[in-house]
């Protein structure tokens, strides 16, 4: 990547794609793409790795493969994203096409298969706590060694920018037909203990610039095998 300019260019390529899916998914598109600076930073920062089989769990609309499709890099193996949403998951077809990647299911079900990064933004926090454990588990078993889990959390012990950051998650919820929501969160250092627990080695970095919001991102990298 070589700056914002061509981020621009790229997210405006990526978000233009969903006018075969109707206003509102293009509209949301470009505004999460162009607001949200983890998409960005996902790529800039080069995080996912060239080749990888890269699994996307609630992906939504497939904003992330958009955005790399019109990159062109990092190569993927493969992309599969998995989204419990079937209206995201049509206006993901509908705009990237049926071969696209993104299937209807829900994370705390499906099976992983196997993987080289694993994306998660935003998403645990919709699930009960036993939930989130066993996800992380599972994602731990998907990814080779030197595999990378990055995951996006809310910091809950940041006080007035994660509660802001609650209440527009609860507004976007409801705006997406998921309904009146209760969420299930975590401090970072409680988010960071329990990737540790599963031999994972973290590194966080705030993801909230230009945002009011207290978002961090854990940079997880597998550290041996995953035990059965």
């Amino acid at each position: 990547m070589s700056g914002a300019p061509d981020y621009a260019r790229l997210s405006a390529a990526a978000s233009a794609r969903y006018r075969a899916a109707g206003r509102f998914a293009e509209g949301f598109a470009r505004g999460k793409l162009r607001g949200d600076p983890v998409f960005a930073h996902l790529l800039g920062a080069r995080l996912i790795p060239e080749g990888a089989r890269l699994l996307d769990l609630g992906c939504g609309q497939g904003l992330l493969a958009a955005l790399l499709a019109a990159a062109g890099a990092p190569r993927l193996a493969a992309y599969r994203g998995i989204e419990l949403m079937a209206r995201d998951v049509a206006r993901a077809h509908r705009a990237l096409g049926p071969a696209c990647g993104v299937e209807l299911g829900d994370i705390r079900r499906a099976g992983f298969g196997d993987a080289d990064a694993v994306v998660i933004l935003d998403v645990l926090h919709y699930m009960a706590p036993e939930e989130q454990d066993d996800v992380l588990r599972r994602v731990r078993q998907a990814l080779r060694r030197g595999g990378v889990l990055l995951l996006r959390v809310g910091d809950a012990a940041a006080g007035l920018p994660f509660r802001m950051s609650c209440w527009v998650d609860w507004t976007v919820a409801l705006a997406r037909g998921h309904g009146a929501t209760r969420f299930h969160c975590r401090s970072v250092a409680q988010w960071r203990s329990a990737l540790e627990a599963l031999e994972f080695s973290v590194r966080t970095e705030p993801m909230s610039r230009g945002t009011p919001f207290a978002n961090v991102l854990l940079c997880a990298h597998c550290k041996s095998p995953a035990r059965p």
